[in-house]
């Protein structure tokens, strides 16, 4: 079993596309069962709450059900759980490796790390262009799991 955490600041928007992007690629390919995905916050801020509702929205849109998704703290635990932990910006990235202690087996990384073209997966909560962050998340959980395959 594969197992991949997402995450981004409050868990709203990029890193629950993330984590309903990337099922919805491996049950595409018939891997389901082969993987583990969810995703968490670096910060408490949202904590309980909902997937922000222009990303419902979005993955509505590609038959893609988020319903049952409530905002979860990262712990220093989940390093041990997760064989990827898989951040948006370098910020997360951050806030990852002080939580973590650092990143002794290599765990960590950002999701654009495994495209061509690596950058910050920009916070739509801020800029408001989800069509963006969802072409970028899209192309990230893409890259992520060609890597996966091809390792």
């Amino acid at each position: 079993m594969i197992r991949i955490l997402f995450v981004c600041h409050g868990n709203i928007c990029r890193s629950p596309m993330a984590e309903f992007l990337m099922k919805s690629l491996v049950q595409a390919r018939g891997l389901a069962t082969d993987f583990f995905i969810a995703s968490a916050a670096t910060s408490d801020e949202e904590i309980g709450n909902g997937v922000y509702p222009p990303v419902r929205s979005l993955l509505a849109k590609r038959g893609i059900s988020c319903e049952q998704k409530r905002a979860v703290r990262l712990t220093r635990a989940d390093y041990e759980k997760y064989d990827y932990i898989v951040g948006m910006d370098e910020h997360n990235r951050a806030n990852m490796l002080r939580l973590f202690g650092g990143d002794r087996d290599k765990k960590v990384s950002l999701l654009l790390d495994f495209t061509e073209h690596p950058h910050d997966v920009a916070d739509p909560w801020y800029t408001r262009d989800f069509l963006r962050t969802e072409a970028d998340i899209l192309a990230g959980c893409q890259a992520l799991l060609a890597y996966i395959e091809s390792s």
